[in-house]
């Protein structure tokens, strides 16, 4: 019997249907199919988009993607932003010195969202997997065991059959809608512009953001070939975009000028966060779970961070490792992220666009007395370059939280290992694995042959576990047999080491558990914890 064109066919069945395939979809896709999942992914899109305005990429981003051994590709391709120059009333408030932020990123890096999709999509293919494009998502029916997903492509309508849905599908998101999940918030007034340029007469850095307050709010961001992005809050509807960035060149740089200018374009933004990341079998990630100030540059940086989060539990539950329970650890980690850059977007929003005078001056004052406290600036460099990201609160870590180095928090990239027959990686790349790396750190205190003892009982409590991938053994003292490596002796004090600790390294490079005393009873309560979610 022939079937009506408009009529729905099962045509394909996958453990994850992925809508999206913006960096956020692509990272998700690519992570679920290293992990063993079969996905499908879907596009509105025929093609990729030519250019994106989107530019940033934060040094927590550029850790992801070392742990996909993509960094080197991004780095070839985009261009170091070191510090941020905050300017008002012809003057410089200060700048931030992004250098000192905690990574060996010590940087931001301009490069065009275009080209972040590019090389996410090859990774994709190197997965062995593609992107669906001129599909979108028109119908979702739960059942028992998933979601028939009605999607149309070209015309043609055909179903999908899933166990999840992963809706990366932006701020329209047909996901979010079809799910009847809330978005909350507000949209932001003002509209945004933004153009690309050479800024010829040009005689500071290349690395440098500069941010410029005044009667038309303007920031120029670094993009590779010596070019600029400019954001713009323009003066009125219909003004010319260019004149209106200018005025800043009059004021700080008035010998410069704006030539070769491209993509002039105009877009209003939104705060808001989903109401809630999962609906039975559906969830959210990236700007389909939350909306922020373009001014900052967290948007896509936090959806890459949404996708690099949920890609392993959502593999563990595939696997039938992990209850389906541990998908709630998802939005109890990732919501809070997501509620703290929109609230940062709009402290930034209200002070970009201050015009009383009064304000203004209260503004300049809070930005000078902040860039001028080392802890103030400490701070909002970290928050600037999304390292200040922890789920020390989530449900499924455990450990002291008195600890310098928590469970919740992120291992530093920063610490090096050493061994006296040849070179070693940094601590954190021991760690970067689709599974759970154990990590045995003893202190300056530690007793030889209990180290040794516990090194060989966790050897012997992995194998064959489809949970944690490995163990390695490092310490303070050179001299200390049956070990990986060891670490300088400010080491111990910047990660609190005494006597004997034990890590497990979760696949995003969070510290899921630290113990300090009864090391294999706290690691079978983080496995249970694990397995229950909960």
């Amino acid at each position: 019997m022939s079937v009506a064109a408009n009529t729905p066919r099962v045509d394909h069945r996958a453990s994850v249907l992925v809508v999206g395939a913006g960096p956020t979809g692509l990272l998700l896709a690519s992570e679920l199919h290293r992990r063993g999942v079969d996905c499908h992914l879907i596009e509105a899109r025929p093609a990729p988009l030519p250019w994106d305005r989107a530019t940033v990429v934060h040094p927590r981003s550029l850790q992801i993607f070392e742990a996909l051994g993509l960094s080197g590709k991004f780095l070839e391709a985009g261009c170091r932003q070191r510090s941020i120059k905050i300017h008002s009333s012809g003057k410089v408030l200060g700048t931030l010195d992004l250098t000192t932020c905690g990574s060996i990123y010590d940087f931001n890096l301009g490069i065009s969202e275009e080209v972040t999709e590019s090389i996410l999509t090859s990774y994709l293919h190197q997965q062995g997997t593609e992107v669906n494009r001129s599909s979108r998502l028109v119908g979702l029916t739960p059942h028992a065991n998933g979601v028939l997903a009605e999607v149309d492509r070209d015309g043609e309508r055909y179903q999908v059959d899933a166990r999840w849905v992963v809706g990366c599908d932006g701020i329209h998101s047909p996901t979010r809608e079809l799910s009847s999940i809330g978005l909350e918030g507000h949209d932001i007034p003002k509209p945004w512009a933004v153009f690309d340029a050479t800024l010829e007469g040009w005689t500071d850095t290349f690395e440098t953001t500069f941010v410029f307050f005044g009667a038309v709010p303007t920031i120029f961001t670094a993009i590779p070939g010596r070019r600029w992005r400019v954001y713009l809050r323009p003066s009125s509807p219909d003004s010319d975009l260019v004149a209106d960035a200018s005025w800043a060149l009059r004021s700080y740089a008035p010998e410069a000028s704006f030539v070769d200018v491209k993509n002039p374009t105009r877009f209003r933004c939104h705060t808001k966060v989903a109401t809630r990341y999962r609906s039975g079998s559906v969830l959210l990630a990236g700007d389909a779970a939350h909306l922020c100030s373009p001014a900052q540059g967290h948007g896509m940086n936090c959806g890459l961070q949404d996708a690099f989060n949920l890609a392993w539990k959502l593999a563990l539950v595939h696997h039938r490792i992990a209850d389906p329970a541990l998908l709630e650890s998802y939005e109890a980690e990732r919501r809070p992220a997501a509620e703290l850059v929109t609230k940062s977007g709009d402290d930034f929003e209200d002070a970009l666009t201050a015009t009383d005078p009064i304000k203004c001056h209260e503004r300049d004052q809070v930005i000078r007395a902040m860039i001028g406290d080392p802890k103030a600036r400490q701070h909002e460099i970290v928050a600037e370059t999304e390292l200040n990201i922890h789920y020390s609160r989530s449900p499924i870590v455990l450990g002291d939280a008195s600890s310098s180095l928590p469970a919740g928090y992120r291992l530093p990239d920063t610490i090096l290992v050493h061994r006296s027959d040849q070179p070693l990686p940094r601590l954190h790349r021991f760690a970067q694995r689709a599974g759970h790396t154990l990590m045995l750190l003893a202190g300056p205190s530690a007793s030889l042959s209990a180290f040794a003892a516990l090194q060989a009982a966790l050897q012997a409590c992995i194998t064959g576990s489809p949970l944690f991938e490995a163990v390695f053994a490092f310490s303070t003292n050179p001299e200390l047999p049956v070990q990986t490596g060891y670490l300088e002796t400010s080491v111990a004090d910047r990660l609190g080491l005494h006597e004997i600790t034990l890590l497990a390294l979760r696949p995003d490079g969070y510290i899921g558990l630290r113990s300090e005393y009864d090391h294999l009873d706290s690691l079978e309560r983080y496995r249970a914890l694990l397995l229950a979610g909960r």
